[in-house]
C-alpha cells in the first residue's frame, strides 16, 4: 500500500514498493538460493583477498593496497543491495521506507563511484610501474597511495550526496512503485512529480564526469602501456609485463560495460523489463567475479593462496 501524508494538498511518500526481480512464485526459492550463494561467495572471496594481502609481506605494495581497497568496496557495495533484495524475493510485501531508500541510494552511488575511480587509480599505478619504473617509488609511495584513496572515497561520497539530496529534495512522488529490485537513481527520478531536468543535468555532469573521466584515464594509461610493450623485443618480457595488467583489465571490461550502458542514457529510455539483467550483473555478479579473476590470473595472489592453504593443512595435521 502506498502510505502518504497529506500536506498543503500534496501527497508525500513515506514508503515505496519495489517490483522485485520476479513475481513468479516458482522462481522465488531457486532465485533466493542462487543470490544467497552469490552473496556468500562475494563476501568470502573478497575477505580472502583482503586477508591474503594483509598476511603476505610480499603483497605489501601499492598495487595490492589498491586491490585490497577494491575488495573492501565490493563487500560493502554488494551488501548495500543483496541482503535487502534477498528479503524482498521471498516477501509478499516488497516495501522499503523512504528513509531506507535514500540511505540505500546514497551508499550505492557512493560505492559504485568509488569503485569506478579506484579502477582508474589502479590503471594509473600500472602505467607508472611499466612506463616510468625508475620513478615508481617517487610517484607511488605510502603518502601518495593514502592521498589517492582518500580522494577516491571523498569524491564518491560528494557525488552520491549531491544526487541523493537532489532526488529526495522534496519527497513528492506520483507513484509508490519503484520499477526495480533496489533503489536506483533513474527509477527514483522517474517517479518524481517535480521537474527532473536538474536531476538529469547533475547525473550527466557529475556521473558522466566520474564515469567518462575514469574511463579516459584507463584508456590513456593502457594506450601508453601498449606503446611501452612494443618497445620490449622479447616476447617473454612482453607477456610478463602485461600479465600484471591482465586481471585489472578484465575487471574493467566486466564492470564498465553495464555501468556505462545504464548510467549514461536518457532516463526516458530506461525500462526494468530489459535492464534488470544488466543491473543484476553489475550490482550482484561483478563483486563476486573480482576476487575470482584476481585469484585465477594473478601469480602473486595464487602463490599467497597456496602458502595459506599449506599453513592451514599443517596446523590441522598438528
Amino acid at each position: 500500500m502506498f502510505e502518504k501524508v497529506e500536506q498543503n494538498n500534496k501527497s508525500y511518500a513515506t514508503e515505496f514498493i519495489l517490483s522485485g526481480v520476479t513475481s513468479n512464485p516458482k522462481l522465488q526459492l531457486p532465485l533466493f538460493l542462487l543470490c544467497l550463494l552469490v552473496y556468500i561467495i562475494t563476501v568470502m572471496g573478497n575477505i580472502t583477498i583482503i586477508s591474503l594481502i594483509r598476511m603476505a609481506s610480499h603483497l605489501h605494495t601499492p598495487m595490492y593496497f589498491f586491490l585490497m581497497n577494491l575488495s573492501l568496496v565490493d563487500i560493502f557495495y554488494s551488501s548495500t543491495i543483496t541482503p535487502n533484495s534477498l528479503a524482498n524475493i521471498i516477501s509478499v510485501h516488497k516495501t522499503i521506507s523512504i528513509v531506507g531508500c535514500a540511505v540505500q541510494l546514497f551508499f550505492f552511488i557512493d560505492l559504485i563511484g568509488s569503485e569506478v575511480l579506484l579502477l582508474a587509480v589502479m590503471a594509473y599505478d600500472r602505467y607508472v610501474a611499466i612506463c616510468h619504473p625508475l620513478n615508481y617509488t617517487i610517484l607511488i609511495n605510502n603518502k601518495s597511495c593514502l592521498q589517492l584513496i582518500c580522494t577516491v572515497y571523498f569524491a564518491g561520497c560528494i557525488n552520491s550526496l549531491i544526487h541523493t539530496c537532489c532526488a529526495f529534495r522534496v519527497p513528492l512522488f506520483c507513484s509508490s512503485h519503484v520499477n526495480h529490485f533496489y533503489c536506483d537513481l533513474i527509477p527514483i527520478i522517474k517517479l518524481s512529480c517535480q521537474d527532473t531536468f536538474l536531476n538529469e543535468v547533475l547525473l550527466f555532469i557529475f556521473g558522466g564526469s566520474i564515469q567518462v573521466g575514469s574511463l579516459l584515464c584507463i584508456l590513456v594509461s593502457y594506450t601508453c602501456i601498449l606503446l611501452a610493450l612494443f618497445k620490449i623485443h622479447s616476447t617473454t618480457g612482453r607477456y610478463k609485463t602485461f600479465s600484471t595488467c591482465a586481471s585489472h583489465l578484465t575487471v574493467v571490461v566486466l564492470f564498465y560495460g553495464p555501468v556505462v550502458y545504464t548510467c549514461l542514457r536518457p532516463t526516458t529510455s530506461y525500462s526494468m523489463d530489459g535492464d534488470w539483467v544488466v543491473s543484476v550483473f553489475y550490482a550482484v555478479v561483478v563483486p563476486m567475479l573480482n576476487p575470482i579473476i584476481y585469484s585465477l590470473r594473478n601469480k602473486d595472489v595464487k602463490g599467497a593462496l597456496q602458502k595459506a592453504k599449506m599453513l592451514i593443512v599443517q596446523k590441522i595435521c598438528i
